[in-house]
């Protein structure tokens, strides 16, 4: 059994050290360092391995963990982005050929370069990805992500009602956002002790200083305020030393508090050396001898952490009045409204399959003739030149409209249909330049009564092959050879 998965078994505190696996021969040495001794403050430690979040020229996870001398208790990180399941499927035997049975699975971030108004890049989505890896390793440890760091409801509903998914299809785990608001971590907290099967969830922390806080404002997901700013860079201007101790504190004593919450770990990135380690350990053990006895005791040390004469309060959410889990109040506009009942009652009268009409579509649309050559590509030219202008489609060869609400997954960038990924801000995309379609899709479930099929409905991954076909003749004959997801 895995280090992480005996820990989290055991219900003992873990440490996970992120490292993004770099062709540094001197990195790799320090880690290696880090790796041998094994613990932190008392609690296990291992390294867990990103994947395509820097520079192409870095090592793949895979490459990472096998430079140590033990690779087994590594967490391999598994990126969607720009990937099918043939690639998820040569990293699992490629983990089974060298012992490793842990991983975590991500859609992934935006692929460095690409632009909404250029050739779709296709995810291979954490939730098929998750079944796809349960399906070939039924006793591997499998986690996944939530970012409960969302301050509009559809956007932290849409992303709870994800997560349901993700523990439908195989999760073990949870691996949080990189964050710094308590109350959000409290409230993931409160949203697993709600679920059927509570699963052990981890905190992405990092020491963050003033330079790191500049670059992380820019990195989708991350909710770094003008306030939290202002105050490291006003502790920065007293002197670094002090900025770098103030910093290292906050860490220590977020991840003490994290264990208070009864989160089963904290997933830290931003520590490189062994020496930063023990500084960190030494940190955590001041902030243990504190006599921190409750979470109410340690929410008003956490506040004055993040205090200085002079300073204006510091604010961890976006903007003031922001929504919090159990807030309801939104609603479909009425266009919206209007466009999911026209498009589910001709949905219910050409593709239910038992009415005259459905019955008589079917039967013209699964003829021999419609399935190879000239014929095949006339039938997917008309049900593009049909659904285009209305939803938005890309004849994925697999129509899944049904389950999205009428919402369109192929116009979210990332082609996702499960859900959002965790990059939006106050219910914008990723790429800016529009509304998260899934912020959409979760005010029409809202209104229409189906916010159960966000969180139940497990919508297949599309094959390479299927695409840029028509989705009728299999609407209606599916084939029994296409592999799940």
């Amino acid at each position: 059994m895995s280090k992480l998965k005996q820990a989290l078994n055991e219900g003992r505190f873990v440490y996970v050290l992120e490292v993004v696996p770099q062709q540094s021969p001197s990195r790799l040495a320090a880690l290696e360092k880090i790796v041998q001794r094994g613990h932190l403050a008392g609690w296990p430690l291992l390294p867990a391995f990103a994947d395509r979040v820097g520079l192409h020229s870095d090592l793949s996870p895979l490459e990472g963990a096998g430079a140590l001398a033990d690779p087994a208790s590594s967490l391999l990180h598994f990126s969607g982005k720009d990937r099918e399941r043939a690639d998820l499927l040569f990293q699992i035997e490629s983990m089974k050929a060298r012992g490793l049975e842990q991983l975590l699975l991500l859609s992934g971030d935006r692929l460095p370069g690409h632009h909404p108004d250029q050739a779709p890049v296709h995810y291979l989505e954490s939730v098929p990805a998750l079944q796809i890896a349960r399906e070939h390793c039924p006793d591997w440890l499998l986690g996944a992500a939530l970012n409960p760091f969302k301050y509009r409801e559809e956007e932290g509903g849409a992303q709870y009602l994800k997560a349901q998914k993700k523990l439908l299809a195989g999760a073990d785990f949870f691996t949080l956002q990189l964050g710094f608001d308590a109350a959000k971590h409290i409230e993931a907290q409160t949203w697993m002790r709600a679920q059927e099967r509570m699963k052990p969830m981890l905190a992405c922390v990092m020491n963050l200083t003033d330079k790191r806080a500049a670059v992380l404002q820019a990195v989708p997901g991350i909710v770094i305020t003008e306030s939290m700013r202002e105050l490291l860079g006003r502790e920065q201007q007293v002197s670094l030393a002090y900025a770098s101790a103030r910093s290292l504190e906050r860490l220590a004593l977020q991840i003490v508090g994290l264990q208070l919450m009864g989160y089963a770990g904290a997933h830290v990135s931003g520590v490189h050396t062994l020496d930063e380690l023990l500084s960190l350990e030494q940190a955590i053990t001041e902030q243990q001898d504190n006599s921190i006895t409750s979470l109410t005791d340690w929410v008003e040390r956490w506040h004055a952490s993040w205090r200085m004469p002079g300073a204006p309060q510091v604010c961890f959410a976006p903007e003031t009045g922001a929504w919090e889990m159990g807030q309801s109040d939104v609603t479909a506009t009425r266009r919206e409204r209007l466009r999911y009942t026209l498009l589910s009652t001709v949905h219910g009268q050409l593709f239910s399959r038992t009415g005259w009409l459905s019955r008589a579509f079917g039967w013209s649309v699964t003829r021999p003739i419609w399935k190879v050559g000239v014929a095949a590509n006339a039938l997917h030219a008309v049900e593009r030149t049909v659904k285009r202008p209305l939803v938005g489609c890309d004849t994925c060869g697999r129509c899944r409209l049904q389950d999205t609400l009428y919402v369109c997954p192929e116009t979210c960038p990332k082609g996702l249909a499960n859900g959002p990924c965790g990059g939006t801000r106050l219910n914008r995309c990723e790429f800016s330049d529009r509304e998260c379609v899934h912020s959409v899709k979760y005010r029409i479930a809202k209104s229409a009564n189906q916010l159960p099929v966000l969180a139940q409905t497990l919508i297949p991954c599309i094959e390479a092959g299927s695409r840029h076909r028509s989705s009728w003749p299999e609407w209606f004959e599916p084939e029994d050879s296409t592999p799940g997801c």
